[in-house]
């Protein structure tokens, strides 16, 4: 499966796959601001099955300073004048399946091939906003993730190439993250990353790495076994909520 191929390992390898970018604020007569950097790592492996393939994956990803790329640790809120506890990206599992014959979109520009997976996302909230007013604006989540591989065709096009070397492109259109605290505020965060499969874990940026080992070491490995359901930045802030210390000011 090509898909695999590209995304993953066909032999069922781990594979590091990090990103780095930024994160903006959209709204209804104001701005685009710059928020936030963003920067993180999947750590994934494929097993096959019967039906397709399993992708068993964990990831983190932290929130920078725009201006000076550090992790963010509170965020002085420009909209509500609050300052707030960041909350970073510790998503355990975040496991897909792909059942046999998927296929994803794949154009061909000169000796490249970009493969693209469009993630349109609408499902009841884990936050309904009578119980979180002041982090959530509707019961209903909607979001897209946008992903696009790209790789050698060369390399693509040989079915001994079980693991295709690619980098790659994420934008993302998402709600305010609910740590944000933005109520009912109309708007939208846009991110814009990009990023490549790594070689090993050693080949992930040092920073990132260090991120990752010196507080949650295991999210340097992709899960032993299938699980679920899936961790998301919405499931992780309700099951760590409490309702007097979101914000520190």
């Amino acid at each position: 499966m090509d898909l695999v191929r590209i995304r993953a390992d066909l032999a069922g390898a781990e594979v590091a796959v990090w990103w780095t970018g930024d994160v903006y604020a959209w709204l209804p007569g104001d701005g685009p601001h710059h928020l936030f950097g963003f920067e993180g790592v999947n750590v994934a492996r494929a097993v096959a099955g019967g039906d397709g393939y399993r992708l068993l994956a964990r990831e983190t990803a932290r929130y920078l300073d725009p201006a000076t790329r550090e992790t963010l640790e509170t965020w002085d809120n420009r909209y509500s004048g609050e300052r707030v506890r960041v909350l970073h990206v510790w998503n355990d599992p975040v496991n897909l399946r792909w059942p046999a014959g998927l296929a994803a979109p794949t154009t061909r520009v000169g000796e490249n091939v970009v493969v693209n997976t469009d993630v349109l996302l609408a499902y009841p909230s884990p936050l309904p906003v009578a119980e979180f007013p002041a982090n959530s604006a509707d019961d209903t989540y909607r979001a897209m993730e946008l992903f696009q591989f790209f790789a050698r065709a060369a390399d693509f096009d040989d079915p001994a190439v079980g693991n295709v070397p690619c980098v790659l492109s994420w934008t993302r259109v998402a709600p305010w993250l609910p740590w944000m605290r933005m109520a009912d505020r109309p708007g939208a965060l846009v991110y814009h990353c990009r990023g490549a499969k790594a070689a090993g874990w050693g080949d992930v940026p040092a920073r990132l790495r260090a991120f990752v080992e010196e507080r949650a070491p295991h999210f340097a490995h992709a899960p032993g076994e299938w699980s679920a359901p899936n961790e998301t930045s919405w499931t992780y802030f309700k099951a760590i909520h409490r309702s007097d210390d979101d914000g520190v000011s």
